[in-house]
C-alpha cells in the first residue's frame, strides 16, 4: 500500500488526469447528443448542438422541434448522462483550482523552462542530508545547479529554498535528460544507495562523456565500483568523518584554523581555485616572476598541471602554464583584483 508521501507526490498528476478525463467524458456526451438528434430527428447541426447543450445543462428552454417518442427517450437518457458528467467535470475543475494544482503545474512548467536554458551547470542526484549541503554550498557560491530527487518531501523543501528541481528517479535516463545532463558541467551522486549511485554514474557518463562526476559511497568496497562506472572522484563520508574526528583530537588548532579558512563565513581568508587562461599575464612565468604574493598578498598553495601532475608544494621556481589549475589562499578583494591576470 502506498504511503502518504507517495499519495501526495501523485496528487497533482492525479488531479490533472482527472480533470482532463472529466472534460473528455463531457465532450463525448455532447458529441453523442448532437449525433443522436441529427440521426434520430434529422435536425441540422446548429439545432442539435443547441438542444444538446440546453438538455445537458438542464436549463430547459423547451424543444426546438416536436420530438418523436424515440427522441424523448433519448433526451431523458441524455439528461441523466449530462447531470453526472457535468457534475464530475465541475468538481474536477474546482478541485484542480482550489487545491493549488494549477499553480503547481504552472510553476513546474516555469521551472522546466529555466532548466532548459541552463548550460555548464551542476546536477545533484539526491537532496538528502548530504545532497542538501552540496546544494547550499553551490547556492552560496552562486553556481547554477539542478536537483534530481523522487522524494516528495525533499522536493518540496528544495522548492521552498528556491532551487531548481526535477522530480523523478535519477537513475532513469529521461529524468537526467530533463535536468540537462548533456549540457551539465558536473554530477554529484548523493543518493542513499550505493547501487543507485553506481547506476546514476553509469547513466550520466553515457549521456555526457565529458562530465565531471563526484559520487558518494557508504563503504570502501563501493569506491572501486564507482570509479569503474565512471566517477572521477569518490568520497566515503564515514572515512572522512573518522579522519576529521582524529584530527580534532590530535591537532585541534590546525583543524579550527582550516575550518575558518574553508567554511568560515566571517573569516577574511579563503581558498580558491583558478584555471590559468591562455594569454594571461602569468602564463609562462614562475611563481616568483608572477608576483602574486608580492603585488596582491596571495599565496600559491598547489598547482595541478595540464598533464595531471600535482605540485602539492610548489616552489618560487614552479612554472605556470595556460591550462594549469592553481589553489590560492587570499581574501575576496585580492581574488577580484588578480582575476584579470589569471
Amino acid at each position: 500500500m502506498a504511503g502518504p508521501r507517495q499519495r501526495d507526490a501523485g496528487a497533482g498528476r492525479t488531479a490533472a488526469r482527472r480533470l482532463w478525463t472529466s472534460l473528455a467524458v463531457f465532450a463525448g456526451v455532447v458529441v453523442v447528443g448532437v449525433a443522436g438528434y441529427m440521426l434520430i430527428e434529422g435536425w441540422p447541426l446548429l439545432d442539435a448542438v443547441y438542444m444538446t447543450v440546453t438538455t445537458i445543462s438542464t436549463v430547459g428552454f423547451g424543444e426546438l422541434h416536436t420530438l418523436s417518442a424515440t427522441g424523448r427517450v433519448f433526451t431523458m437518457v441524455l439528461i441523466l448522462m449530462g447531470i453526472g458528467t457535468l457534475g464530475f467535470a465541475l468538481a474536477s475543475v474546482v478541485d484542480f483550482l482550489v487545491e493549488g494544482h494549477l499553480l503547481g503545474l504552472l510553476e513546474g512548467r516555469r521551472m522546466n523552462r529555466n532548466i532548459e536554458h541552463l548550460t555548464d551547470h551542476h546536477v545533484i542526484a539526491g537532496v538528502g542530508r548530504v545532497g542538501a549541503e552540496v546544494a547550499r554550498a553551490f547556492a552560496r557560491e552562486g553556481a547554477p545547479f539542478v536537483i534530481v530527487d523522487q522524494d516528495p518531501e525533499a522536493v518540496a523543501r528544495a522548492r521552498q529554498e528556491g532551487w531548481l528541481v526535477v522530480e523523478g528517479d535519477a537513475t532513469e535516463e529521461g529524468v537526467l535528460e530533463r535536468a540537462g545532463i548533456a549540457r551539465a558541467r558536473s554530477l554529484v551522486g548523493a543518493l542513499d544507495s550505493d547501487a543507485d549511485n553506481v547506476f546514476v554514474t553509469l547513466t550520466a557518463r553515457t549521456l555526457n562523456p565529458g562530465i565531471f562526476i563526484v559520487a558518494r559511497s557508504t563503504t570502501t568496497r563501493t569506491e572501486e565500483r564507482l570509479r569503474k562506472a565512471g566517477a572521477d572522484r569518490v568520497l566515503t563520508p564515514s572515512i572522512i568523518g573518522g579522519r576529521r574526528l582524529a584530527s580534532l583530537v590530535l591537532h585541534p588548532l590546525v583543524s579550527d584554523y582550516l575550518d575558518l579558512i574553508t567554511h568560515g563565513d566571517d573569516f577574511e581568508f579563503q581558498l580558491e581555485e583558478f584555471t590559468l587562461r591562455p594569454g594571461g599575464a602569468v602564463e609562462g612565468k614562475t611563481i616568483r616572476d608572477a608576483r602574486l604574493h608580492d603585488d596582491y598578498g596571495i599565496f600559491v598553495l598547489a598547482v595541478r598541471q595540464r598533464d595531471g601532475r600535482i605540485e602539492a608544494k610548489p616552489t618560487a621556481e614552479t612554472l605556470l602554464s595556460a591550462g594549469d589549475r592553481v589553489v590560492l589562499l587570499g581574501t575576496s578583494a585580492q581574488f577580484r583584483a588578480v582575476e584579470g591576470r589569471l
